[in-house]
């Protein structure tokens, strides 16, 4: 199993220190469960990598729903108040990545996880059919977000 990862996981993985293998493997699993669609996950990388780079927080919802998962309580949808629980997956309250991967992921979000395309975006928000919106400034962001409501509320 470990030879088919390294395998899969190609030459320029098995050339990073064991600390940096275990970074993209963290941004790699944040990545599978944020994206639904493969073409999104270099995009979506990049996001992840801008906002470290510029010592963002990462605000990933997945490390929020992981984080109730650890103490054993499903969320299929985050209120704002779930932003606030005390752990060290929260990306929405602790800077960097999260002590370890929150989940198995796939080639195609390691290999985004190693190779992130090359954006400005900071931002993105789910647009409700397996699509997200990405953008670069927080205003953009935020309408964006009000798209992804009205989208909700008319589904209902």
């Amino acid at each position: 199993m470990v030879d088919t990862f390294f395998e899969k996981a190609g030459e320029s993985f098995k050339t990073l220190s064991p600390e940096k293998q275990k970074e993209v493997m963290i941004l790699a699993s944040i990545i599978e469960k944020e994206g639904k669609k493969d073409s999104e996950r270099p995009i979506i990388a990049s996001v992840f990598t801008n906002r470290l780079a510029k010592k963002i927080l990462l605000e990933s919802c997945a490390t929020v729903i992981y984080a109730f998962e650890k103490k054993g309580i499903q969320k299929k949808r985050l209120l704002y108040r779930d932003l606030k629980i005390k752990s060290p997956f929260n990306t929405y309250l602790y800077p960097g990545l999260p002590p370890s991967p929150i989940s198995s992921f796939g080639t195609v979000s390691l290999h985004a996880a190693m190779n992130p395309a090359e954006t400005d975006y900071l931002y993105f928000v789910y647009k409700g059919n397996g699509e997200h919106i990405f953008t670069k400034t927080l205003k953009e962001h935020m309408a964006a977000y009000r798209q992804y409501i009205l989208y909700q509320t008319q589904r209902k």
